[in-house]
């Protein structure tokens, strides 16, 4: 037993897991309501995703000045992103100026993972563990542990035996890897996967990319932020706050209001050079209004994608590999890239098409497929994570009676504005499942801030323990699920948990969008909380 466990950290009024973004504004708005808090992180410094995922060129595909924090005008005004779409360097400083800026630093317990949360009802604290013995005691356990914080490994045999390096870019090493002169395997092709391959095509012997299923990558089209757009920013803070705050997807980006057919063909075209141009996410923000739904507007924006591929990828079955066959533009996520099309003309990068020839087992020295063995020096693996739940059920969380979140969510996750789950008093989960859609940061920061207001009302009303009325949970779930169809993400999706073996199946996004939770958030606090049940610890819920 550690020193940690023989003196056990003080009680504290909120219990924050997870020091990322939406940890840290967690912990800010605890103190500033007047809650003693602390946070617990894993990591050994701040920033959650943007603290594990430091691989070459990792970045923003988001534009930076719309994920930072919006509620200090001050903070506002002296950081400076040097790049629309900032890198992982510059975010974890971004991160780390936050928590010392404001004084957040000396209530965050580092290198501390939780394995155990478990609610003890005649007190109405949660006692929480760590994995190195320590022990705290909360009256609220807020797990604000993100949405990409468990790395997916596929089962493959053999992995265990290659004597080469390995690393996923969700756990990428601190002290930067030495690729010159090596070979190279890339297993996926996603956000990370895109970013990863142009940042090393130049420095490795040799790269040889696995592909399972392509994506219909646009440029992402980062650009310095220059003098004049600096000072606009700064200038405009209270209107570009006011804009986010009300975006239905987080981001400053202006909505079409037109469907494609409204435009000629040849109108359609210019159009779609205009979004191809464009940045990130406005590929799907600003399109025609209708370019998920209406088949004829999606088809014809994927062959222009098509024709972009082939116009750049010279070598014609290199370029047909990387086309998708089997969905339209929106029915996954979308990745945005910069010279990743580009690199499959260097002579040292080669793709392997694995739906044609699938990887049947990691030997000490290399991959296998159906075609044979290729030798490799480094693996690397960008195959994505257990997406929305895949943290929150490895906590240990033990709720009423004993009952674990990992067997009450068996099925899919249950819960009430993607904010807490009936039969788990006092436990919050802003930024998990059920939030809604678009720019992680704004709706997280929606959840946080219902999260305090509901603390300060218990408080306000003499009461310490909260918890969600089983009927209003069951709307909630039962109406992000019938609201698939609003979405454009298909159920083979990792947004349905599609991409873990033995995973249920179900939603994990919330399709009605942000829009609907900020307007059930409002209706909430109007009708006095009345969907929650107000308890002194040890009354029967």
């Amino acid at each position: 037993m550690d020193a940690a466990a023989k003196h056990p950290g003080p009680e504290v009024d909120v219990l924050v897991v997870g020091a990322g973004v939406t940890g840290i504004y967690q912990l800010y708005r605890a103190r500033e309501a007047g809650f003693s808090a602390v946070a617990l992180e894993a990591g050994d410094g701040v920033g959650g995703t943007w603290f594990w995922n430091r691989y070459p060129e990792a970045r923003f595909d988001s534009e930076s000045y719309t994920y930072g924090y919006l509620f200090s005008k001050e903070l506002w005004e002296e950081w400076e992103w040097s790049e629309r779409f900032a890198g992982q360097p510059e975010i974890e400083r971004y991160f780390n100026h936050v928590v010392d800026r404001f004084d957040l630093r000396r209530d965050i317990r580092f290198g501390t993972k939780v394995i155990s949360a478990v609610y003890d009802e005649p007190a109405g604290r949660w006692t929480v563990r760590s994995d190195g013995g320590a022990e705290w005691r909360a009256r609220f356990l807020v797990a604000a542990t993100g949405i990409l914080s468990v790395p997916f490994i596929p089962d493959i045999r053999g992995r265990a035996q290659f004597r080469g390096e390995q690393h996923h870019t969700g756990r990428w090493p601190q002290t930067p890897i030495d690729f010159r002169g090596k070979r190279v395997a890339l297993v996926g092709t996603g956000s990370s996967g895109v970013q990863i391959v142009p940042a090393i095509a130049d420095e490795v012997a040799a790269l040889t990319v696995y592909q399972k299923t392509p994506d219909w990558l646009t440029p992402l089209n980062n650009a310095p932020i220059t003098p004049e757009e600096q000072a606009e920013l700064k200038a405009n803070f209270e209107s570009i706050r006011t804009r986010l705050d009300r975006s239905p997807t987080g981001f400053l980006h202006t909505i079409t209001k037109r469907s494609g057919l409204d435009d000629t063909p040849e109108q359609r075209q210019e159009f779609y050079e205009l979004r191809w141009n464009g940045p990130g996410f406005t590929k799907l923000s600003e399109h025609y209004m209708d370019m998920t739904t209406n088949p004829t507007v999606n088809e014809e924006w994927c062959r222009f994608i098509e024709r972009k591929v082939r116009g750049i990828v010279k070598d014609p079955q290199t370029a047909e590999k990387l086309i998708p066959k089997d969905h339209g533009y929106g029915g996954r996520r979308p990745p945005f890239g910069t010279g990743y099309y580009e690199a499959y003309n260097k002579p040292n990068v080669d793709l392997v098409d694995l739906r044609e020839t699938p990887i049947t087992r990691i030997t000490e020295t290399g991959i296998e497929t159906s075609e044979g063995v290729r030798e490799f020096d480094v693996i690397i693996w960008a195959t994505g994570y257990d997406f929305g739940t895949g943290a929150l059920k490895r906590l240990g969380v033990r709720g009423r009676n004993g009952i674990a979140l990992e067997e009450y969510w068996a099925d899919g996750p249950r819960t009430y504005l993607g904010i807490t789950a009936a039969g788990f008093p006092n436990f919050f989960l802003p930024g998990g499942p059920h939030g809604a859609l678009g720019n992680n940061p704004r709706y997280s920061g929606d959840q946080v801030d219902f999260v305090i207001d509901a603390l300060v009302h218990t408080r306000a009303q003499g009461q310490d323990v909260i918890e969600t009325e089983p009927t209003a949970e069951q709307k909630w779930t039962d109406l992000v699920n019938g609201a698939g169809s609003q979405s454009s993400f298909l159920r083979s999706s990792y947004f349905y948990g599609a991409n873990i073996p033995g995973k249920t199946v179900a939603q994990l996004l919330n399709p009605t969008g942000r829009r609907t939770l900020q307007k059930m958030i409002a209706e909430v606090a109007e009708n006095d909380y009345s969907t929650f049940i107000f308890s002194r610890a040890g009354e029967t819920g």
